[in-house]
């Protein structure tokens, strides 16, 4: 069911969903796989569609997933130290954001699907340039899969945070870690209601310049 809503509305509510992501309802392949097709229209390097997109709904694989995810956090006696993320008294509802973070661990083993996208190649030791040039041709695809889960009473997360298991979790889902780099892990619901408002931003004025820096 789509929920028609305005281009503005849905670049100004899609969010970051941990806490209402509904992981009681099942997602169908279909809804992901129309949500993927409009995402890769995104512009990409020279147009070559070099990436890769893998979906994980097996129930014993989302749950090893979210394992190596809590790994990741610090949460399990992994070696991993905890994640470095703490209250900014300059970002309002900070608390609620760190709240809500770790909280998404345990939704993570009951979600519907996670997807992982991947890029040929690895970053490291490369220049500026070929970084850019690497997350320059798959991010955008990602974000338009949210929006376009947004417009369908769908949600997400955008976290990075299991990249410091990769390597662990490209061993798990048989990802040539030498030959291919992930950009992340993404929870794939329904969300709990659909009423997502605007986020506290900074005001352009505070971040804009023209002509110098």
């Amino acid at each position: 069911m789509k929920l028609n809503l305005s281009v503005d509305d849905v670049l100004t509510t899609t969010r970051t969903v941990r806490k209402r992501l509904d992981v009681t309802k099942p997602v169908s392949r279909d809804v992901i796989e129309e949500c993927l097709e409009l995402a890769l229209q995104a512009p990409n390097g020279s147009n070559r569609n070099e990436w890769r997109w893998v979906i994980v709904d097996d129930r014993d694989m989302v749950a090893k997933l979210a394992e190596e995810y809590k790994a990741a956090m610090g949460m399990l006696d992994s070696g991993e130290a905890p994640s470095r993320m703490g209250p900014d008294p300059n970002t309002p509802r900070e608390d609620k954001l760190l709240d809500s973070a770790f909280a998404l661990p345990e939704k993570l083993a009951k979600a519907p699907a996670i997807l992982i996208p991947l890029m040929p190649g690895r970053p490291d030791g490369t220049s500026a340039f070929d970084q850019a040039a690497m997350w320059g041709s798959i991010v955008q695809a990602v974000w338009s899969f949210m929006l376009a889960l947004r417009d369908r009473g769908l949600g997400s997360a955008w976290t990075t945070v299991a990249l410091r298991r990769e390597r662990e979790i490209a061993a798990l889902l048989g990802i040539p870690f030498d030959d291919y780099t992930q950009v992340g892990l993404f929870p794939i619901a329904y969300t709990i209601g659909t009423d997502f408002k605007r986020a506290w931003r900074r005001p352009v004025s505070e971040v804009l310049s023209y002509n110098h820096f």
